[in-house]
Parts: C-alpha cells; sequence; structure tokens
C-alpha cells in the first residue's frame, strides 16, 4: 500500500507533466484574477500558439503566410506599449522556429547560392541609402519600424533558402499557398456580392485587429465615387493591393492544371484558379491584370503553347462580351491616358523623373526628401526604388532579377525530368515575372509601407531558389512521388 505513495516510484517524465500542469493552472487563476477570463483565455491560446510555432517549421510558414493572405493589416488586439502587427508576430515566430531547429542540429548550416552576394549587397546599399538620407529627414518611430521590417522581409530570402531543402517541404508550401489564396479570392468575391452595408458592417468587424482605425471610405470603388463600378478589396483594403497578390498566385497556381500529381486536385485546382480570376477581375486593377496577363501568355510560350488558341480566345471574349464592356474601357483608358488616376501617375512619373536627375546615385533614402517641391511617391517599383536608393540601388535590384532568372534558364533542362517540381518551378518563376511586370505600374512590392507584399515577394524569391537548387540534383529524394502523389488526389 505505501508504494502506491513512493514518490521514487514515479517517473522523471510524469514529474515533468504535473509540475508543468500545476504551473499552467496558477498560470492560468492569476490571469483570470488579474485581466478577467478572456485575456486570460487569449494568453493561454497564445502561449499554446507560440509552443507549437517553435515546435514546427511548418507550422510556422502556415501562420506566416495566412496572415500575409488573409490579415495583412491586423495588428495585435491587446496594447503591449506598442502595438505589434500580426505579420510581425508571425514572421518572428517563424525566425525563431527555425533558430530552435538549427540549433538542435535538426537543419543544416545555410548554403550559398548564385543570389546570395548580390541580395546582400542589396541589403547593405538599402541600409547605407537610408542612412544617408537621416541627413535631411527626422527619423520617427513610425519609420524606423517599418524600415525595420522591410530589412527582416529581404533577409529572409535566406531563410527560406536554407529551410526549404526538399521536395516534400516545398510541394506542401505550395499547397498552403495555393489553398489561401483561393479563400483570400473567396472572401474577396463574397464581400463583393453582398450588399454594400452588409460587407462594410462585415469589414468594420475587424476593427479590434487594427483595420480601419482611421476613418475613411471602407468600400472602394472607381476613382473613388460611388457612382462609379465598386472595386473588390477583400481584407487587403486596397483593390490594387488585392489585385497584385492576386496576380502572383493566378501565375503560381496556372502550371499546378498540367501537372501529373498537382499541389489540390485538378477539378479544386481549376475552381481556386477560376476563383482567382474572377476576383482579380473585380479588383479593376490594371496593372495586375497586365503583369498577370504577362506571365501567363510566357508560361504558355514556354511550355504549354497548345494553349495559346484558348487564351487569344478567352481574351476576345474578354473584349466582346457585354458583361465585361465595363472592365474593358476601364482598361483601355488607362492604356490612353484617359482617366484621371492615369493623368495623375503621369504627374508622380515626372516628379520621380525630376527628383532621380537631381539624386541620381543614391537618391533620397527612405525618410523624406530635402526638396519641398517634390515627394517620395510614385506608382513604380523601379521609379520608386530609383527615388530611394538612387540608380545604383536600382541597378543591384535588377541584378538580383537577372541572375534569378539567368539561374533558372540555366536549369530548364534539369527541371524538365522532374515532373513531379516542374509545375512548382514554373509557377514560381511564373509568379515573380507577374510582380516585375505589374511593378511597371504599382509600387507595392518594394514599398516600406506594405511590408506583407515586400514580404511575399521574397518569399517567392527564395522559394523559386530553392526549387531551381532542388532542380539541379541528380536524384529526387526516395519517398517524394508517392508522398505528393498522395497529396494531390
Amino acid at each position: 500500500m505505501n508504494e502506491l505513495f513512493d514518490v521514487r516510484s514515479i517517473p522523471a517524465q510524469r514529474w515533468v507533466v504535473l509540475i508543468l500542469g500545476l504551473a499552467a493552472a496558477w498560470g492560468i487563476g492569476w490571469g483570470i484574477a488579474m485581466a478577467g477570463p478572456v485575456l486570460a483565455l487569449a494568453g493561454l491560446l497564445g502561449a499554446i500558439l507560440i509552443v507549437l510555432v517553435v515546435s514546427s517549421i511548418d507550422i510556422a510558414f502556415f501562420l506566416m503566410l495566412a496572415v500575409i493572405f488573409l490579415l495583412p493589416f491586423g495588428t495585435f488586439p491587446v496594447r503591449l506599449g506598442f502595438t505589434p502587427t500580426l505579420l510581425d508576430l508571425a514572421v518572428l515566430g517563424w525566425l525563431l522556429s527555425g533558430l530552435a531547429w538549427w540549433a538542435a542540429g535538426r537543419i543544416g548550416a545555410p548554403q550559398g547560392t548564385a543570389l546570395g552576394f548580390p541580395v546582400l549587397a542589396f541589403l547593405g546599399t538599402t541600409l547605407a541609402t537610408f542612412i544617408a538620407g537621416l541627413a535631411h529627414a527626422p527619423l520617427t518611430q513610425t519609420v524606423a519600424r517599418r524600415f525595420a521590417e522591410f530589412l527582416l522581409a529581404i533577409a529572409s530570402f535566406f531563410w527560406v533558402v536554407t529551410l526549404v531543402r526538399d521536395e516534400i517541404r516545398l510541394a506542401r508550401l505550395i499547397r498552403w499557398i495555393i489553398g489561401l489564396g483561393f479563400l483570400t479570392a473567396l472572401i474577396a468575391v463574397v464581400l463583393y456580392v453582398l450588399p454594400d452595408a452588409r460587407a462594410e458592417e462585415w469589414l468594420m468587424r475587424l476593427q479590434p485587429l487594427g483595420y480601419y482605425q482611421e476613418g475613411g471610405p471602407v468600400l472602394r470603388y472607381i476613382l473613388d465615387d460611388p457612382d462609379q463600378p465598386e472595386r473588390a478589396i477583400g481584407t487587403a483594403v486596397d483593390p490594387n493591393l488585392l489585385g497584385a497578390t492576386l496576380g502572383t498566385l493566378i501565375a503560381l497556381t496556372f502550371p499546378q492544371i498540367f501537372a501529373r500529381r498537382p499541389a489540390w486536385p485538378r477539378a479544386l485546382t481549376i475552381l481556386f484558379l477560376g476563383t482567382m480570376g474572377l476576383a482579380l477581375l473585380l479588383t479593376f486593377s490594371r496593372g495586375a491584370f497586365i503583369g498577370t496577363a504577362v506571365a501567363v501568355l510566357l508560361l504558355s510560350l514556354f511550355r504549354y503553347r497548345r494553349l495559346l488558341p484558348l487564351i487569344a480566345v478567352g481574351l476576345i471574349l474578354l473584349f466582346l462580351l457585354p458583361p465585361t464592356q465595363g472592365y474593358v474601357q476601364h482598361l483601355l483608358a488607362g492604356l490612353r491616358g484617359e482617366d484621371l488616376a492615369t493623368r495623375m501617375r503621369f504627374g508622380e512619373y515626372r516628379d520621380a523623373l525630376t527628383l532621380i536627375s537631381r539624386y541620381p546615385l543614391f537618391g533620397v533614402g527612405f525618410a523624406g526628401v530635402p526638396d519641398v517641391d517634390l515627394y517620395i511617391k510614385v506608382a513604380s517599383i523601379y521609379l520608386l526604388l530609383a527615388v530611394q536608393m538612387g540608380l545604383v540601388g536600382l541597378g543591384i535590384f535588377l541584378l538580383v532579377m537577372g541572375i534569378f532568372f539567368a539561374t533558372a534558364w540555366n536549369a530548364r533542362h534539369a527541371v524538365r525530368n522532374r515532373h513531379d517540381l516542374e509545375p512548382i518551378w514554373l509557377g514560381l518563376h511564373g509568379a515573380v515575372l507577374a510582380a516585375l511586370v505589374s511593378g511597371i505600374f504599382d509600387h507595392h512590392f518594394v514599398n516600406f509601407d506594405f511590408h506583407h507584399m515586400v514580404q511575399w515577394f521574397w518569399l517567392l524569391v527564395g522559394l523559386g531558389v530553392a526549387s531551381t537548387r532542388i532542380a539541379q540534383r541528380t536524384d529526387p529524394p526516395r519517398g517524394f512521388s508517392s508522398v505528393h502523389a498522395r497529396k494531390g488526389r
């Protein structure tokens, strides 16, 4: 009988569980007494989430991607002296998870890539121009935080190529990205078809997460005129942001239709792609549409030439069918420079070129401009980079992108022999291409005011490099095809 109460007979693992359970019970009780049951429960869920993130790179990846696509402007609902964004917390958890796995020896040391030194050079130029720009503009807390996020987003390229080293993890990530992209598009379409009052009511429920705190319009229309057609926004706040995101997702998903074993069942993949395409059209984002069209066309020329007649028929129908005439007229007005929004962009381009001519080499930095008659705002990633980082910074960025595609071109024959990997590889490079083409007309992917867009762009670049490196291996890892096949059913 005494042996039942002999503490020496209790295994060490049970002591650990017992101590942790008592500590958790004490913590929950103290939290309820001090902050109330709601905040105590939120703290408990947060603690569980932290443990899950640190213990699993895949969970950390998924949460970061979910925030990027579903709640890009969300903030932590409880103020902690400052208000971190959900993406800040997700990226931090992702980095800590990778560090924990590296410290435990579960992932190898970082490996070099052809883009390693150019990206480091771009990072260094970014930091140097930022510091130089502080000579004529004060450093505010907001600018410092956003610039830190900007640097971390670029540096995440190295973390991606370190963590993603095999087809299984890469295929899993692509599966999640496409699924989350479908949810992003579905939310946008549902909010679009709802009555305006109901859609606005639903969006205003995001206020506890930091959305719409400063007032202003919730729903968006062409030229911000309620008499004009509404533009889909989803949870991205701005239709051009949503359009740019959807453009990259469509280019990423497009090759999956023809994959032997797609990331999702083929019927679902077609449904996902159709929903993304519909949501893209409903944004009325002309730059995103052009970027997507160029990416899909070049992917078809490179690998799916039998689709070219079908693409031609689709474009003809787009321009001739009565339901799409409003969209076509909006697109043509922009191409001809006839509407107010396009004329305003032309004005931005002129002012940006003037600023570049005054500070051609290293730009004016990120905090402000030395000339009161000009400003840092232009709807083009290339002009914005030249304004902030000068022609030197723009040149290094173009060098990074050139090496990215040159490396992919050199690996094209190796990819042809990897039938499970090829659609993923094509989609990732098509997505980066869509971002670069749409970036002629928009600035989102290099603007530090849009942390999630910069993060998403460099994640794409990192995944593209990882896919090329995997493709250049002589033999696929054993078990990949069977695992991928099961997931594709």
